[in-house]
């Protein structure tokens, strides 16, 4: 990875940094927005819930439009878009009113994983492309790790409205980053496709989406799926796990799963090496083993009443998660290379409509058995997935 490359990767891991860490940093602020607004707590993290619906549902419909209009242009727009979003969040004077603009949030924040991913692999190549999207998802999930930190202690200090404005802020930050890159190649829409009306280019995209999901690439979209299901779930419910548990309060909870966020940069920029050495395929082997690890410790956490196992299985899930998807999503860049932007955002729906899936489980695992329970069910799952995915990815580490 040369100067320029790097510049370009640091960027829109930035980008991801901020549409990451604007959903997150929200969660330690729920007690002080539901106290403003007069709602009970349970009824304000519908807020979480209205930026993450379409932040996973419009991924791979950012992706192929980033395909169709150019990657750079759309990510200005939609970064810009974010920024603006988020201050107004700020300004919402009801809970009805803070929804609608988490909603809009989600809609522009959607595009900009899936298509920093496939401008990446762009400005890479198919040889350099898998360590750099660690790379870049490694800093896109630092700020998913560092934010939970990070909003507890803006919204206690300032105020949870400050806490918009301040992430609004960093969202302006790398917009005017994104202006500063030049020189930037990437992939052209083909010139059929750019013809299309916007009725005729619905169609075609769903057609396109449906095609590439469970065509020769649909072993790797299958286990982002459950990847989400796994990762993303477990990792969803360890704040709760940690008061009731372990007895924590919102701050230090927060705090300890920063640990995730650095655990996904160290992976990033490790990922890279390990795919050089031994393939893809073993990437994912390792992040799965990672993952069961993060599980094995919460199950100690559990048995103890313990944080510090609960630590160390706040680290082991990021690294996990940060060796796992992007690897993925640099797989799946080869299932239809001409649309690199639609096959990366199938990637991120798969793995978030996965972690609506896994909470929705996992909500009735604890239902039903409690903590010990869920992370049983999580082991089982993730050992499946180790064991199918090593046999079909296999063919496809190259």
């Amino acid at each position: 990875m040369n100067r320029e490359q790097r510049k370009v990767v640091v960027t829109l891991g930035f980008c991801g940094l901020v549409s990451a860490a604007d959903n997150w940093f929200v969660s330690p602020a729920l007690p002080a927005i539901a106290q403003t607004l007069a709602v009970a707590p349970s009824v304000a993290a519908v807020v979480l819930t209205a930026y993450l619906v379409p932040y996973g549902m419009l991924q791979p419909v950012c992706g192929a439009l980033g395909d169709r209009v150019g990657r750079q242009r759309l990510l200005r727009v939609i970064v810009l878009g974010l920024a603006v979003s988020t201050v107004v969040c700020a300004l919402a004077p009801t809970l009805e009113l803070l929804v609608a603009a988490r909603i809009l949030t989600g809609c522009f924040a959607a595009g900009i994983i899936s298509v920093s991913q496939a401008l990446v692999g762009d400005v890479m190549g198919p040889e350099g492309r898998a360590g750099a999207v660690s790379l870049l998802m490694g800093i896109t999930f630092t700020g998913q790790g560092l934010s939970a930190g990070l909003g507890g202690i803006i919204t206690d200090l300032v105020g949870w409205r400050m806490a918009f404005v301040s992430f609004g802020a960093l969202g302006l930050l790398a917009w005017l980053g994104l202006l500063r890159l030049r020189g930037v190649v990437e992939q052209l829409p083909a010139a059929d496709e750019a013809r299309l009306s916007p009725l005729g280019a619905a169609g075609a995209f769903l057609s396109q989406a449906l095609r590439t999901f469970f065509g020769r690439g649909r072993a790797v979209f299958l286990t982002a799926c459950s990847t989400g299901i796994v990762f993303l779930g477990v990792y969803g419910f360890m704040g709760t796990f940690l008061s009731e548990r372990c007895g924590l309060a919102p701050t230090p909870a927060g705090l300890l799963m920063m640990f995730y966020g650095l655990a996904c940069l160290a992976g990033g920029t490790i990922s890279g090496r390990i795919g050089a050495a031994h393939g893809l395929a073993r990437v994912i082997q390792v992040g799965e083993a990672s993952g069961l690890l993060a599980i094995a410790a919460l199950g100690v956490s559990t048995l103890t009443g313990s944080w510090v196992p609960a630590l160390v299985a706040a680290a082991c899930l990021g690294l996990g998660y940060i060796l796992v998807q992007p690897t993925l999503v640099s797989l799946s860049m080869d299932a239809d290379p001409a649309r690199t932007g639609l096959c990366t955002g199938l990637v991120g729906l798969g793995v978030f409509a996965g972690g609506g899936v896994g909470s929705t489980l996992g909500q009735l695992a604890i239902g039903a058995g409690g903590y010990a329970l869920l992370w049983a069910c999580a082991a089982v799952v993730l050992l499946a997935q180790a064991v199918l995915s090593s046999r079909a990815l296999a063919s496809r580490q190259r």
